[in-house]
């Protein structure tokens, strides 16, 4: 993985040659040069190991998602800002799955950095709702499903919040 900065660097170098390849005569090196300045320009936005994650994720592959995002090693400095809520909220969804504690810590962080889609949110607020459930806060718990709520758009979460809110009633 490359630095941010280093892939804008790229970006810019990949994009003068082309245009070389312009003034030289050379139309058609030129031409795919410029086409080929989109590669890194879109791995600025989204981090290979982050993309690489998701499709493990897919797959239910915990260890090997893992493995990919432990090959981050400084976030902060090599991702942009929403590649770290991205990255949070990833080690959020596998901690979920054994030590609730950490995954609260990296659901809150990934959505104060901020996350694209809201689904991802509605995602991590329920999970956060969990959380706050678990630990017998009502009041917090219900302000984070009715916001999860609201981002879910397409109703795929319609269930689960359903049965969490049967849950709560117990409570």
């Amino acid at each position: 993985m490359f630095h941010k900065n280093i892939k804008l660097i790229l970006a810019v170098l990949i994009l003068s040659t082309g245009i070389w390849q312009f003034t030289e005569g050379y139309i058609g090196n030129g031409i795919f040069l410029i086409l080929l300045t989109a590669i890194p320009i879109f791995l600025y936005y989204k981090n290979e190991f982050i993309l690489l994650a998701f499709l493990k994720l897919r797959k239910q592959d915990f260890v090997g998602a893992k493995v990919w995002l432990d090959k981050i090693k400084n976030p902060d400095g090599a991702l942009v800002r929403k590649q770290q809520g991205y990255f949070n909220y990833l080690h959020g969804l596998m901690l979920s799955q054994t030590n609730l504690i950490q995954a609260e810590k990296y659901f809150k962080k990934a959505i104060e950095l901020g996350l694209n889609m809201d689904m991802d949110l509605a995602v991590a607020k329920l999970n956060l709702a969990g959380v706050a459930m678990s630990r017998r806060r009502k009041l917090e718990a219900t302000n984070l499903m009715n916001e999860a709520k609201k981002l879910d758009k397409q109703g795929m979460l319609k269930d689960q919040i359903k049965m969490m809110k049967e849950q709560m009633k117990k409570i």
